[in-house]
């Protein structure tokens, strides 16, 4: 995690958890750009997944978080993007399978369907794991 710049955004729908996973990278010094949204008021999360997207497909940052009611919506804006794998996450092993052979470069969670620890548990493991290329690197190359 040495030197990670992150991208975070969320909708109405996963502003808490934007906050928390804020709070967590504060703790570690771990630098992010955050796009928004920063009230609870509804939004259309497909702009905030594009803010998020274009600034890791442009390499600004190295990876990006996104957060809506159940991440469905965000991971299928985000996979819009060329040059962004989205993972949606629930669980700890597929967080670290999404960094370890997919090279997933976006982490996308949603909050009403996981709970906040877990949440947390997730962010942790996908931003401390690397890619293991290889022939993983070979699958990816094909997706792009």
């Amino acid at each position: 995690m040495d030197h990670l710049k992150v991208a975070l955004g969320c909708d109405h729908g996963g502003f808490v958890y934007k906050q928390k996973i804020i709070d967590y990278l504060k703790a570690r010094n771990i630098e992010f750009v955050d796009v928004g949204t920063h009230t609870r008021e509804a939004c259309d999360y497909p702009e905030i997944a594009r803010s998020v997207t274009e600034l890791v497909a442009s390499g600004q940052v190295d990876r990006g978080i996104l957060v809506c009611g159940t991440g469905i919506g965000m991971s299928i804006a985000a996979n819009k993007i060329r040059g962004i794998r989205a993972a949606l996450c629930g669980d700890t092993y597929s967080a670290r399978v999404s960094r370890a052979h997919n090279n997933a470069n976006v982490l996308c969670l949603g909050e009403r369907v996981i709970g906040e620890h877990l949440a947390l548990d997730i962010v942790d493991i996908w931003l401390k794991t690397g890619f293991e290329g290889g022939r993983h690197k070979r699958r990816v190359d094909i997706i792009e």
